[in-house]
């Protein structure tokens, strides 16, 4: 009793009473075991070895099945034996590639079985070769796995022995001497192996018996052996029947039938030097090269010497097309092109008849073989393709697969593959002229996006041929790169009282990514702004990066607003950069200049001075003194006399720049004892502002004048005695805050100034006072200077604003009345400090 054999098992295992056969198929060959004994204990250890081999062997499955198979066969469970689950072969896309011979078996995705799928031959597949198989290749993604499997055909004895002619007629004299030979055309089987291998046997007869000549590889050649000399009267002709039969189980036989004629007279046939010529050349010679050169002697004379060389009537007609014989010479040449990829070897009978009556022949055999030349350049053929591939994949990733083939043989189809160009891919061989193309350095798509690799395949031929092919590879992007901005940094300089929602600036960023990794979006980097959020300043459009002023800006409420916008890509995980945004919010003249009063005032705002009539000229009346909360020229003010009475006669002038009221010349009778003078005060803005107050002088006697003073410096005594405990805490909380203020102001400057030390210092400039005129006394107004540090490029800080702001300085105390009346600007908006510490000084 038999197991049943599955065909096409790698792990096949044949057991019978007698015997037990096994092999396993490795990389290194085909071991067999061979052990006479017990059925069951062997069988058990033949398997043990079998699956010890299988678990060692290398990745290459190999299976093996008869051919003629039907549809349907069994060859293996491929899924299993690749340790796949059946479950992932559709959704990783299981599929088989062979090239040319795809259609040949097919593997059932439900249940992992590879079966045949069509009629497999193995003649028309391997021709004659002794080893046949189907090389396939499983291709699975999700990840992309390659394995190879090697399916060898087994032939099987499907073809009997054949003969080229149904008969043959072989030409006997009657004077030939006993064992003369005569060749007879052998037959032909398709099959390989024992299949093939043919024994001839001859009808019984009394002349002729039947020997085979092997001719190293050449084959096996039948010929008649004379062993009884043959009398043409008796026996004219004889009908032989040669049968030839196979190694094949079941056998397979063929048969022709040999017609002897037997000639009569001329007793000597020709003879040549040898029965059998061995001649080698090379394929694709030109036509009328010459072969050999055969040469055949008649021990006759006369006419029965002479002889004429031919092919003989066994040659087919193939040959015949190939070859051209001089029936003179007997010189064999080239007729036809000679390839040999299409057959390697030629076996040519050539029969020398002589002239004599009847004409005898002798027989040679030409045996020649064709070797093969470097002719036919490697093909190449890309299977399998895994684009794009992304920019961050990893070394190692398949690419593609290439398989290459070459249709000479030896070192002359040995092919050898590489790549013409420096790319960062590499050739990695998988199996016999199998190749994958896989990733070998990092690539970076923003650099180069694709790529043009040529394959380039060349054969050990000398000289060697060559093919290329070129793959396009494209290098799909990932989100790498984060948007960057043309400037760390940007300084904008925005006029106040600014319309709400004007645009102020735009900012850019680019990114070198693609397609959504390159799509930009702008926000804001929240913060705090004193006690309101930073979106209740400024907004910034997603889009387009424009910046806009959501609501109206103040100078003298914020004159810098540093803050930062952000821009994002669209990528996944998405990639962001800042920029730093400093908007200085520039000086408009939108505040009136303001009086500080010096002095209690009188009932309906007129301030009464007393001067003696005594003062001679240029005597200090009084000082205005006024403030403006704008900067710069805006904040720079000038004082004009309004006098009610002809200027040309006034006693009094005012300086423009100073505010001091003094006397033009010595007071007379003619000058009224009571004036009012009327003081405007203007800027230098555009247009200007001003206001108005009202002094009154009254001229009085001496006596009444130092009586005046007295009392108004008793008064001024005790109002200072009340207001000096208010100064000291008003002057230490001013000190400690502006110890804060100028702290702040050196840790912020430094650390802006950190990344250029060998620029200068970046600190606020000096405090410069104006001089308001050329009688040398100060205005109350300040230029501040704001240096801008970027921490690049060379040279020192530049001055990239310049503003002025109201300044104070202590002016002296008069006792002159005023009277503010202001023509421009709301005093509400005036800063507090400005004026407190105005009133104390003035």
């Amino acid at each position: 009793m038999k197991p049943a054999n599955r065909p096409g098992d790698i792990r096949t295992c044949v057991c019978s009473k007698w015997r037990i056969y096994g092999f396993i198929k490795r990389e290194k060959g085909t071991v067999l075991l061979s052990k006479s004994g017990d059925y069951g204990a062997w069988c058990l250890l033949l398997w043990i070895l079998l699956f010890t081999s299988w678990q060692a062997g290398s990745g290459q499955l190999h299976y093996s099945i008869p051919e003629e198979a039907k549809h349907g066969t069994f060859v293996g469970r491929i899924a299993q034996d690749l340790g796949l689950e059946l479950a992932e072969l559709v959704p990783r896309l299981f599929r088989v590639v062979s090239k040319d011979r795809g259609d040949l078996l097919e593997v059932n995705l439900q249940n992992g079985i590879l079966f045949v799928n069509s009629r497999i031959d193995r003649e028309e597949l391997c021709r004659q070769s002794a080893e046949c198989s189907i090389h396939l290749e499983v291709i699975v993604d999700r990840p992309l796995q390659v394995f190879h499997v090697e399916v060898e055909v087994r032939d099987i004895n499907d073809n009997p022995p054949v003969f080229s002619v149904t008969e043959q007629k072989i030409l006997v004299p009657e004077s030939r001497l006993l064992d003369s030979r005569f060749p007879v055309e052998g037959a032909s089987d398709a099959d390989v192996g024992e299949n093939a291998m043919l024994t001839y046997k001859l009808s019984s007869n009394e002349f002729f018996i039947l020997d085979t000549i092997s001719r190293k590889e050449k084959g096996k050649f039948p010929e008649l052996i004379l062993r009884k000399l043959i009398d043409r009267e008796e026996n004219p002709q004889l009908k032989l029947l040669l049968t030839a039969a196979d190694g094949g189980k079941p056998e397979f036989t063929g048969s022709v039938f040999l017609f002897i004629l037997v000639l009569d007279a001329n007793d000597n046939a020709p003879v040549f030097d040898r029965s059998v010529y061995e001649v080698k050349m090379s394929e694709n010679q030109a036509n009328q090269t010459l072969v050999i050169r055969l040469n055949a002697s008649d021990a006759d004379e006369g006419i029965n010497q002479e002889m004429e060389y031919s092919f003989s009537s066994l040659v087919p007609l193939d040959i015949r097309r190939k070859f051209l014989i001089n029936e003179k010479t007997g010189e064999i040449k080239v007729n036809d092109a000679i390839d040999f990829e299409d057959r390697s070897n030629y076996a040519i009978h050539v029969d020398a008849t002589d002239k004599g009556n009847p004409p005898m022949v002798g027989h040679c055999t030409v045996l020649v073989e064709i070797l093969d030349e470097n002719d036919n350049s490697p093909e190449i053929v890309v299977t399998s393709l895994s684009l794009p591939v992304k920019e961050d994949a990893s070394l190692g990733t398949v690419i593609a697969l290439i398989s290459v083939s070459d249709q000479d043989f030896g070192a002359n189809g040995e092919v050898t593959c590489s790549l013409k160009t420096h790319v960062p891919f590499t050739l990695i061989a998988t199996f016999k002229n199998y190749y994958s193309l896989v990733l070998d350095s990092a690539l970076d798509r923003e650099t180069k996006a694709d790529y043009k690799v040529v394959v380039t395949a060349r054969d050990g031929g000398s000289p060697s041929l060559w093919a290329t092919v070129s793959v396009s590879v494209e290098v799909a992007d990932v989100n790498d790169n984060a948007p960057v901005f043309a400037q760390p940094e940007y300084t904008v300089f925005v006029k106040e009282n600014n319309p709400p929602g004007a645009h102020i600036f735009t900012v850019s960023a680019v990114d070198a990514d693609a397609q959504e990794n390159a799509l930009v979006s702008y926000s804001l980097v929240e913060r705090r702004v004193g006690e309101r959020a930073l979106s209740s300043y400024v907004s910034v459009h997603a889009e387009s990066g424009k910046v806009y002023a959501l609501q109206p800006l103040d100078h003298e409420e914020l004159e810098l607003l540093q803050f930062q916008v952000s821009a994002r890509d669209a990528g996944v995980p998405a990639l962001a950069s800042n920029v730093t945004l400093q908007v200085f919010v520039l000086d408009e003249n939108d505040n009136a200049p303001e009086l500080l009063p010096l002095r209690a005032v009188g009932a309906g705002g007129v301030v009464s001075e007393l001067i003696s009539w005594s003062v001679g000229s240029g005597h200090m009346v009084t000082k205005v003194c006024a403030v403006d909360a704008d900067s710069g020229y805006n904040a720079w003010l000038s004082y004009e006399l309004q006098s009610a009475v002809d200027s040309a006669s006034s006693p009094f002038r005012m300086g423009l720049y100073t505010g001091e009221i003094s006397t033009t010349r010595a007071l007379d009778e003619t000058d009224a004892p009571h004036q009012r003078l009327l003081v405007l005060v203007k800027d230098h803005g555009e247009p200007a502002l001003t206001t108005t107050a009202t002094v009154l002088v009254s001229l009085v006697e001496p006596s009444q004048e130092q009586k005046a003073s007295s009392r108004a410096l008793v008064d001024a005594a005790g109002r200072e005695g009340r207001l000096v405990d208010v100064n000291v805490y008003l002057i230490i909380a001013i000190c400690v805050v502006s110890s804060l203020l100028v702290l702040t102001l050196l840790l912020y400057i430094s650390l802006r100034c950190s990344k250029a030390p060998m620029e200068g210092a970046c600190a606020s400039g000096k405090s410069m006072r104006v001089c308001s005129g050329a009688v040398g006394s100060w205005s109350y107004s300040q230029q501040r200077r704001q240096r801008v540090c970027s921490g690049e490029g060379e040279g020192p800080p530049k001055t990239d604003l310049m503003a002025f702001s109201p300044n104070l300085t202590p002016c002296p105390v008069a006792d002159v009345g005023v009277e503010d009346h202001s023509t421009g600007g709301d005093v509400s908006r005036k800063v507090g400090y400005y004026f407190l510490f105005s009133y104390f000084t003035c």
